[in-house]
């Protein structure tokens, strides 16, 4: 979703070079393992992007490091100037390596694990709990989680 949001701000903003197609991968179907995907990212995980605008096609693949690679391309969203560039670098990978986890190993225990295991859900509850404090005192400070400007 931060990617396709990235896009339509890219689009919106008038950035012509930020249209895109979408392709449908199915992965309750294993399509990640397949038809191709796997070359553009060798995890097989979804987001990934395959920028064909240029004479050399550029293969990006993680959420993150497409925001990076559309905000250089497209001079947006990423402050150029320290330290405004790292506040907002900081707070990206904060989120890239902090929801995932909690989100999907909560979740995982809670929901799907064939057997519940009361100390994986209690601690990834209190470690969701602890994110989500952190994420509320830093908006309690600035506007935006990366600082005042709208960024990635």
């Amino acid at each position: 979703v931060k990617v396709t949001v990235m896009l339509a701000e890219l689009l919106a903003r008038g950035h012509k070079g930020a249209e895109y197609d979408a392709w449908l991968i199915r992965i309750n179907d294993g399509d990640q393992f397949g038809s191709g995907f796997v070359e553009v990212n060798p995890n097989s995980k979804i987001p990934a992007l395959m920028d064909r605008s240029g004479t050399t096609p550029v293969r990006i693949f993680e959420s993150g490091s497409i925001l990076v690679y559309l905000a250089e391309k497209f001079g947006e969203f990423l402050p150029s100037e320290q330290p405004a560039r790292a506040e907002v670098l900081s707070w990206l990978f904060w989120q890239m390596g902090s929801a995932p986890y909690l989100g999907g190993g909560f979740g995982h225990f809670y929901a799907y694990a064939p057997e519940k295991f009361e100390y994986a859900i209690d601690r990834f509850s209190m470690e969701v709990k602890r994110q989500m404090d952190v994420l509320d005192r830093r908006l309690a400070e600035t506007e935006y989680l990366g600082g005042k400007d709208y960024s990635i």
